[in-house]
């Protein structure tokens, strides 16, 4: 069996929040001598530390590790699923790997050249052109300048960026940023391709198109390592999946085995609840509460199949935010999204520009759309331009069953819809 093209060994991360450094020199000097004890993993707990953190709880400091001994291997042209909970050290370990950061203890092996799609405008520089940016990535990646002209045309309409090609990327949209980084990440052939959630700012075409050219390029043999909170899209392209919670592995395993496990731990402990109350943050948008309704606005979670779901949100808006738009999706107990629509969808945004102060936003999901069964409900906020605003994206989920009591077969019916087919004889 070949060598694993990425080795990870016992990777930890710790950041010191609070105060910048330590409290003396000697401090300083004994945290730097320790980065390079790299056979010995640096615990929270263990005496070696306990000095530095007396040191910097002194000076109003705190740690915070994002990840803790995190160890799995990657082979050749396999390709690998990364899941979790907001927080759960998923990002962290992927700049660790594309080398944007250190760990505090551990090592990492790769071998092979790496392409990293970890946030929007990945590795560009804004005052240089698309047409520029594309010449720049290619060289980092080792890439000849005839190699990247033969991709360069593929690129240009992949990402659709034709027209604005020899623009300043600084002027480019996000949905724009992302097309362009993807095309080159995805279309200079690296043998590593490291994708991070990032996707979810383009449209909904735009993230088919990415997971199409992700398989694509998964079956010429090259590896991939792969974040979102897509259950769908992680069944669709991946060979294994990798649970990270609270800065460490959970599970790595079988795609479905582990997703299930995922499922199991986020949806149903948490999730079932037909409303919820969100923390007050310091944000230009947030979601207050979210609550499931009937027609006539009374609270429930329990609904007919010829009954309308409603959805009631109560948002705060402390600054208009342009491009802001609302999303919802509707998953299965295995996490198949069966539903999804935006505020985007009708062609009005009402929410593109919303004035400051409290609102209440209502949308509901027809009667007969949905067959019976346990649903989870997923609603969030973005803008194209969250590099400017702070938008409160919750991830949190209501739950909701549908009973069919209205047709001869009712609950025994299956399939993922409930519609009534209309049969006639024509003789």
């Amino acid at each position: 069996m070949s060598k694993p093209i990425i080795e990870v060994k016992g990777i930890s991360k710790c950041y010191k929040l609070g105060s910048i450094g330590a409290q003396t020199m000697r401090d300083e000097v004994e945290a730097f001598f320790a980065r390079f004890k790299k056979n010995k993993p640096l615990d929270p707990t263990s005496a070696e530390n306990s000095k530095l953190k007396t040191a910097n709880s002194a000076a109003g400091s705190s740690e915070f590790w994002a990840l803790r001994d995190v160890s799995f291997d990657v082979q050749p042209g396999e390709v690998v699923g990364i899941i979790g909970r907001n927080g759960a050290g998923k990002s962290t370990l992927l700049k660790i790997l594309s080398r944007i950061t250190e760990p505090t203890s551990g090592e990492i092996r790769v071998r092979g050249r790496i392409a990293s799609l970890l946030e929007v405008g990945t590795g560009f520089h804004p005052e240089l052109s698309g047409r520029e940016n594309i010449f720049l990535n290619g060289a980092i990646l080792g890439m000849t300048k005839a190699e990247i002209r033969a991709k360069f045309d593929e690129i240009v309409d992949f990402a659709g960026v034709e027209q604005f090609i020899d623009t300043p990327v600084k002027r480019y949209s996000s949905g724009m940023y992302v097309r362009l980084a993807f095309a080159v990440a995805a279309h200079l052939e690296p043998e590593i391709l490291i994708v991070d959630e990032v996707l979810a700012v383009g449209d909904a075409e735009f993230q088919k198109k990415c997971l199409g050219k992700m398989k694509d390029v998964a079956g010429h043999g090259r590896t991939i390592l792969f974040v979102s909170h897509n259950m769908a899209a992680m069944r669709n392209l991946c060979d294994r999946v990798v649970y990270m919670e609270n800065g460490s592995i959970v599970a790595d395993g079988k795609t479905d085995q582990v997703v299930e496990k995922y499922l199991e731990s986020t949806l149903v402990t948490e999730a079932k609840a037909s409303s919820m109350t969100c923390k007050i943050k310091d944000q230009d948008f947030q979601l207050l509460t979210a609550r499931l309704i009937d027609e006539n606005g009374k609270e429930k979670d329990v609904f007919e199949c010829d009954e309308t779901v409603g959805l009631e949100m109560r948002v705060l808006v402390r600054k208009p935010i342009p491009a802001l738009y609302g999303y919802l999706a509707i998953m299965n107990a295995e996490g198949i999204i069966l539903l999804e629509g935006d505020s985007v969808d009708a062609g009005q945004n009402i929410l593109d520009g919303l004035r400051e102060g409290e609102h209440t936003i209502r949308l509901s999901i027809p009667k007969r759309s949905l067959g019976p069964g346990g649903y989870y409900l997923y609603m969030g906020f973005a803008s194209s331009q969250a590099d400017k605003h702070t938008v409160d994206d919750p991830e949190k989920h209501l739950f909701f069953t549908l009973n069919d009591h209205g047709t001869r077969r009712g609950n025994t019916r299956n399939g993922f819809f409930s519609m009534l087919l209309k049969w006639q004889i024509q003789d």
